[in-house]
């Protein structure tokens, strides 16, 4: 209705009505702009050449909106955009021409105005790697993606599973390495003032707090923690019996909750 009144409004004329649909959009896109955006779609995607991928999420303020056809497609057509220039962060994205006539971040806001809600592309990821492999989780609210040390079938078997454990364990680093101090620091207080508590001697509590900060990377250390479907060995000792030295050199994770 929104694009027949524009062309109502123009008579006839389409250029003029898209012009009309897209000042539309950023005065809609102004008004809603402190709207929450809590749902929409996430797609993880690989490169035909399996050496790179993606995962994105657009989203929007409803579910009705999210689960509407028209949006699942709108949000294709920008992993498409992507998957063919490979920008490499969000802000390059918005930049790219959608089309001959605007550029991704003009086209959010001309649909915008046509859908009447707050669109917003909430996350965006890339990896470049020997091999890529993308997850989706069923419903499109969760997807991740990881970059393999090697190519080959096996290869590719070992990172779906993989990506599958990124999604539901949530990993928040690939190895203790990674971990940012900040993080550490804050494990090592928790665990003292824990030991404290529980009383121990002030002595002892350093100790104990350096053991559940090794707990704590099991735990949430991709290549440490249990594998999924076999909680007897860590993911690392999976991929290296999957195929000798196979691992894991990045990952990324996107959720809408």
């Amino acid at each position: 209705m929104d694009c027949k009144k524009a062309l109502v409004e123009t008579d006839g004329d389409f250029e003029a009505a898209v012009d009309v649909l897209r000042k539309k959009g950023q005065k809609v896109a102004a008004k809603r702009g402190e709207n929450e955006t809590k749902e929409g779609l996430i797609f993880a995607q690989e490169g035909e050449d399996g050496k790179s991928g993606i995962v994105l999420a657009l989203s929007c303020e409803t579910d009705f909106v999210a689960k509407n056809a028209d949006f699942v497609a709108f949000v294709q057509s920008i992993v498409d955009v992507a998957m063919k220039n490979m920008p490499a962060t969000k802000e390059e994205l918005l930049a790219l021409n959608y089309d001959d006539k605007l550029t991704v971040e003009e086209k959010i806001t001309e649909q915008v105005g046509v859908i009447g809600e707050k669109l917003v592309i909430s996350g965006y990821e890339v990896i470049n790697a020997d091999q890529v492999v993308g997850y989706n989780h069923p419903g499109n609210q969760l997807a991740a993606i990881v970059g393999l040390n090697k190519n080959s079938e096996t290869a590719s078997d070992a990172g779906k599973q993989v990506a599958m454990q990124v999604a539901a364990m949530n990993p928040i680093a690939l190895n203790k390495d990674q971990v940012d101090e900040e993080t550490i620091q804050r494990e090592l207080e928790i665990g003292k003032d824990l030991a404290i508590q529980e009383g121990k001697p002030a002595e002892m509590a350093e100790k104990i707090a350096q053991g559940r900060l090794g707990k704590f990377f099991k735990e949430n250390t991709l290549l440490s923690q249990p594998f999924v479907r076999d909680n007897k060995v860590t993911v690392e000792q999976f991929l290296n019996s999957s195929e000798s030295g196979l691992t894991v050199t990045d990952f990324k994770r996107l959720s809408l909750s």
